[in-house]
């Protein structure tokens, strides 16, 4: 059941006048004459608005000029959800239907509003998270994309936003009349497919995530003379739990991530054994609360956006972006996780996207529909993809190198894959090659028993990679900062002392690298155990150790105060001037 049926009481709550009156000291009443618009589709919605008097029709609109009501609001309703936290644009049109008497809640005041009214903001965010639930269920606001569902760049562009929570439609020109035109008027030619429909009118030709992210106005222009207290790079469970910690403490935040938040475990479809969820939960949406808490906290989120190095020769250190921009900040996090190993195939490459698979989303799923897969991995992710895929695929073939499952994955997850009859594990195996179509499509796979020497090939479509561990660290090449031999980030004790400096403490932070003023967290440091739990868990930490490195060893600009310290303090003076 969609979820504006099935929660619908929560996702429309309806105030009382008194509570009205506690939110007045967050915002301005404004005033809206009979058809006028309060919020439309791919503009920046100016906030929450809270009606008053009069009533509105909430209507989803598409690139194509297709509209549909959603809801009619009154008294007592409000206007928003999630992405007014942080300044997005609107996903839906929002028209008067009379005159129209609203208080209107800006974003910075929004956040102030969670923090100074907890009990009352625990509902207003309950139903802001719904309702983009809601958006992403009927894809409305956001782009169209038109190709193929089996194109390689369909899928990508389609991982992109929904990695990202971002509203989207897939319309296949095969199947629809108005995608077909739309394909002969503005990409004759195949590989300018896919178009994106953007909500502002724009069409693109197979446009990169970056560029999508631009049109869509995804990525935030900032103010180039800020200094943060903080940078995050890298917006996994590590970087986001730092983004929280440090945010709600005040201090000013700005997080990075080169394509998505949620790093390797956002691609868990359940995770099992994380602390206090006894039914589980995926790693989508567990990651997806940390992105909206540290926003609530005034974290500022700069997705897609990745760095291509950090200069750490002066203070405060300057972050070099991949689009050019220059970001300075006090310390800075490396968060920017591990990826997953590579084959040693010589033509893995000409099939990336278009049959080996990194990811396990319900995207990729729906490929291999009925059909025999092979999945590679001993590990917990490969697990839980396994897992996963076994409702979509017809057999999983479970190629691990080592002689058991026993040494690398969690015994729930090894007695839930023995009890699938879909799923055979191959102990001591290997892929050994690839073999493809003239148009670059992955046909047949021939994996080895590395014991035995038998080898085997089968005419399977798709490859799913879940192997090893490489960390992201080729953008700290020039920084200074110390790696072991496999790469990663050397922190503490075991840093080199000669360089360790400016943490004030007489002795190293627990996660400072050999770069004062620079930590590390998750699964991009040496030694960490690479599990969501002990990620979070090292983000606590660095968010503590942040303020002893700039109490010691780098003073911060007083007017450089995050956005949550500003509603930190508004909100504790306008209490004093609430009324009873």
């Amino acid at each position: 059941m969609p979820t504006i049926d099935d929660r619908r009481e929560q996702m429309f709550p309806k105030l009382a006048p008194h509570e009205i009156d506690r939110l007045r000291r967050f915002g301005t009443v404004r005033y809206y004459h009979a058809g006028e618009a309060l919020f439309v589709t791919g503009e920046v919605a100016p906030g929450m608005c809270v009606l008053i008097k009069g009533s509105v029709r909430v209507v989803r609109r598409d690139p194509l000029g297709h509209c549909a009501p959603i809801v009619e609001q009154g008294p007592g309703e409000f206007v928003a959800e999630v992405g007014q936290l942080s300044g997005q644009p609107a996903f839906v049109d929002v028209y008067a239907i009379d005159d129209v008497q609203a208080l209107l809640i800006p974003p910075e005041n929004l956040r102030a509003l969670m923090i100074g009214e907890p009990e009352l903001g625990e509902r207003i965010m309950r139903a802001l998270i719904l309702r983009r639930v809601a958006l992403l269920e009927a894809g409305a606001g956001g782009p169209v994309l038109i190709g193929p569902e089996s194109s390689p760049d369909v899928v990508r562009l389609q991982g992109f936003l929904a990695r990202n929570a971002y509203p989207h439609q897939l319309l296949d020109p095969a199947k629809d009349p108005d995608a077909a035109k739309l394909v002969q008027q503005y990409a004759p030619n195949p590989a300018d497919l896919p178009l994106a429909v953007c909500p502002k009118g724009t069409i693109l030709k197979n446009p990169s995530e970056a560029e999508l992210a631009r049109a869509l106005g995804m990525v935030p222009i900032d103010d180039k003379s800020r200094t943060y207290d903080v940078a995050v790079v890298g917006a996994g469970p590590a970087g986001l739990s730092t983004a929280v910690y440090a945010a709600s403490e005040g201090l000013s935040v700005v997080v990075f991530d080169a394509r998505a938040f949620g790093g390797q475990a956002g691609a868990s479809a359940r995770i099992e054994n994380y602390l206090g969820f006894p039914a589980g939960i995926s790693g989508q949406a567990l990651t997806g609360r940390a992105y909206v808490q540290a926003q609530k906290f005034g974290a500022r989120m700069v997705i897609p956006a990745g760095i291509s190095r950090l200069d750490s020769s002066e203070s405060p250190f300057t972050l070099h972006l991949e689009d050019r921009r220059l970001v300075r900040a006090s310390t800075v996090v490396v968060a920017s996780g591990a990826r997953y190993r590579r084959l040693n195939v010589p033509n893995l490459s000409n099939f990336e996207g278009r049959g080996v698979w990194y990811w396990a989303s319900p995207i990729e799923a729906r490929l291999c529909r009925g059909e025999e897969i092979v999945l590679v991995g001993g590990g917990n992710s490969a697990g839980q993809a396994a897992v996963f895929l076994r409702n979509f695929a017809k057999k999983i073939w479970m190629l691990v190198r080592g002689p058991s499952l026993t040494e690398s994955m969690s015994r729930y997850l090894i007695d839930r894959i023995a009890n699938l009859d879909n799923i055979e594990v191959l102990t001591h195996t290997e892929v050994v090659a690839l073999y493809g179509s003239r148009a670059g499509q992955l046909e047949r796979i021939r994996w080895r028993n590395s014991s035995t020497g038998e080898e085997t090939e089968k005419p399977i479509r798709h490859l799913f990679l879940f192997i090893g561990a490489e960390p992201a660290t080729a953008w700290l090449k020039d920084a200074g900062i110390a790696l072991d031999s496999k790469n990663f980030v050397l922190t503490g004790w075991d840093a080199p002392s000669t360089i360790r400096s400016k943490s004030g403490a007489g002795r190293p932070l627990l996660l400072e690298t050999s770069v004062g003023g620079v930590f590390a967290a998750g699964d991009v440091r040496s030694g960490s155990v690479k599990r969501v739990g002990a990620a979070i868990g090292e983000g606590a930490v660095v968010g503590a150790e942040l303020h002893i490195a700039l109490a010691n060893g780098r003073v911060r600009d007083e007017s450089e105060r995050s956005a949550s310290q500003d509603a930190r303090e508004a909100a504790s003076a306008l209490a004093v001037q609430s009324p009873q």
